[in-house]
């Protein structure tokens, strides 16, 4: 009996314990994750989108314990960029930027945004100042604006409030770190050395460990398809180019009613245009039908009532606003203050202009192309060109001939060996009867039945 005890724990020790053992020695598997986010190219309303969903889904995992933004970014728009940074100071995890090469302008305001700050060898934050459209210095309004927001948050996040309005007004002057008339711009040694960064790291993997999150796996939240089409289409460079398509087509379209290659490309321009800012909930549903509305009146006021009156002017100022108003973030009739409208104000002005400017230049030299002759009606269709909504039957007038039908105003006739449709001027005419032409106008035969004798 002992010896088959003895047996049967040598037997199950020599099961059991090597699978124990293996267990004890092998590593744990991590179970944290750090999602990480791309803050590449230009900022824009699509990169707020894809930034919201990547921070939304670690909010939502379980297992996420932080979020590295990975930057490389010029800047772009304000108030995209504003977006963003209320969205990361609303975050309820810890947020870190790996400025892997530039944070120049409204890249630097996501930054200060966040929680800590990394930066790779060579990388550079500031040169916050805001442009116009034109590449210009805003004015002072706007850049006081972006001072305020700057400072507001770096406050919020603990960093020097001074360093970061110097990246925003050239003259805030700091002693031993800037002079007055200089922007701020800070390389990675600069940054580390007056605590705008937290070290100066070569990878996410250096961020991490930074951060306490050395076991935790990295997530690599990816652009969808939909947000990548959605930001190109988004750019206001070639929303520019998709109202000149929109504008420029259904001006020629109008010049040659019907739906021709003006007419497509006008409504190319306009699906193009707004798809992408209705998904981003820019454009609403009366900004558009405003638009249409717009390009109705002007319609009525070309083909029905004649003339640049009440019509046309209502709906190109329909159509101007209903444009603008797609552009902007706005809540029904509730719009953003002046200064951070000002990007769509660029567009919609530059729009204009590069609209006349083309249609100028087309109705000069494009026209007159055998190619664009093919496309588009460019020839008169008047009467003094020898085009006429009719035929000319004047050469009927005084003939006679006989009714094929009855007349009961109007009927039809034989005059010679041709059919011909006719009114009668006022008499009833049987079948049969004999009838004489008696006028022609805009066309039309009149009749009159002849009286036997």
């Amino acid at each position: 009996m002992r010896t088959r005890t003895l047996f049967a724990f040598i037997w199950m020790a020599a099961i059991v314990l090597p699978g124990m053992l293996a267990t004890l020695t092998q590593p744990a598997q991590a179970s944290e994750k750090v999602y990480v986010i791309r803050v590449e190219g230009l900022i824009d309303n699509g990169l707020n989108m894809y930034i919201d969903r990547g921070i939304s889904a670690a909010e939502g995992d379980e297992d996420a314990v932080g979020v590295i933004l990975h930057m490389d970014t010029f800047g772009g728009l304000v108030d995209a960029a504003d977006k963003i940074r209320k969205r990361l100071l609303a975050a309820n995890l810890p947020v870190a930027t790996f400025i892997d090469a530039n944070a120049a302008s409204a890249g630097a305001l996501i930054s200060f945004a966040t929680d800590n700050i990394f930066m790779a060898p060579g990388g550079s934050i500031g040169a916050a100042t805001v442009v116009d459209g034109g590449g210009e210095k805003a004015d002072e309004k706007i850049q006081s604006y972006m001072r305020g927001l700057m400072r507001s948050t770096a406050e919020a996040k603990g960093y020097d409030p001074r360093i970061a309005e110097a990246m925003v007004d050239e003259r805030i002057e700091i002693e031993g770190i800037i002079d007055e008339g200089v922007l701020l711009t800070l390389s990675a040694s600069e940054a580390l050395e007056l605590g705008v960064s937290t070290a100066t790291v070569r990878s996410l993997r250096e961020v991490t460990a930074e951060m306490g999150w050395e076991q935790a796996e990295l997530f690599n939240v990816e652009e969808l398809w939909q947000e990548s089409v959605i930001r190109f289409f988004a750019n206001p460079i070639l929303q520019s180019l998709l109202l000149l398509m929109m504008l420029g087509g259904l001006y020629f379209e109008l010049q040659s009613p019907g739906v021709g290659f003006a007419g497509g490309i006008a409504l190319l321009g306009a699906l193009l245009f707004f798809l992408p800012l209705y998904i981003m909930g820019l454009a609403q549903s009366w900004e558009i039908l405003i638009v249409i509305i717009g390009v109705g009146l002007i319609i009525v006021e070309i083909f029905v009532l004649p003339g640049f009156g009440v019509a046309g002017i209502a709906g190109v100022i329909l159509l101007i606003f209903g444009l603008f108003a797609s552009l902007v973030g706005n809540v029904g009739f509730n719009f953003p203050r002046m200064e951070d409208m000002r990007t769509e104000l660029w567009t919609i002005t530059i729009t204009l202009l590069l609209t006349i400017a083309f249609v100028a230049s087309t109705l000069r030299y494009v026209m007159k192309t055998p190619l664009f002759g093919r496309l588009v009606l460019t020839k008169a269709t008047d009467r003094a060109s020898g085009y006429t909504s009719y035929d000319d039957r004047s050469e009927l007038l005084g003939q006679e001939g006989v009714a094929l039908t009855s007349l009961r105003l109007s009927g039809t006739v034989r005059i010679g060996d041709h059919r011909v449709d006719v009114i009668s001027d006022g008499d009833y005419i049987d079948k049969g009867d004999r009838i004489r032409v008696v006028a022609v106008h805009s066309g039309q035969v009149y009749v009159t039945r002849l009286k036997e004798y």
